[in-house]
């Protein structure tokens, strides 16, 4: 495996060794000890699948009392995965990174805990994996809003499928100080 920086410290690509013959391929998906070398210390406890159609965009989803890191791959498809730097003191808050996955390049990318998630399909389907670094809590369940203006994400989706939940979310500047996970160097 391969890590690689992304322009948000602490989130990184994960690039797997393919090995690929006329029977099809093999790859390892997750390591601990090399995970662990580039400071990964995770623990994972939960994995999601979610299947959805082109255009669906899901997010921006964070968790404040039982943050989550996220370690996101597609198995079938193509998304465009966002991670948004939401931690109150952190010197690239506000700031995201996107980084196309799909069932085809195999990459992965790692989310740590503070930062907010979300993704956009843009093949007909995609089936999205994620494992997960603490429980889902329905009543910790936090979000920005997509298309927040000063975050100015390119969703590369021009009218995106929502849920009524993600549609509703403020733009980060409107959310409580007291609702956002704080940096810790």
């Amino acid at each position: 495996m391969e890590i690689i920086e992304t322009r948000l410290p602490g989130v990184v690509v994960v690039k797997p060794r393919v090995h690929q013959d006329a029977r099809g391929f093999f790859m390892e998906t997750y390591r601990q000890k090399v995970l662990a070398g580039a400071g990964i210390h995770d623990q994972f406890v939960q994995d999601n699948h979610s299947h959805s159609s082109r255009g669906v965009l899901r997010g921006l989803h964070y968790q404040l009392r039982n943050p989550q890191a996220k370690l996101c791959r597609v198995v079938q498809g193509e998304v465009l995965d966002i991670a948004v730097d939401v931690r109150l003191g952190s010197p690239h808050f506000g700031q995201w990174v996107s980084v196309l996955l799909s069932a085809e390049n195999h990459l992965q990318l790692y989310i740590p805990k503070g930062f907010a998630h979300g993704f956009v399909v843009q093949s007909e389907t995609a089936d999205f994996l994620y494992k997960c670094g603490d429980y889902y809590d329905a009543g910790d369940d936090r979000g920005v809003l997509w298309n927040d203006p000063q975050i100015g994400i390119d969703w590369q989706t021009p009218s995106p499928l929502l849920s009524e939940k993600d549609s509703r979310y403020l733009p980060l500047s409107q959310i409580a100080r007291d609702q956002l996970p704080r940096f810790q160097p």
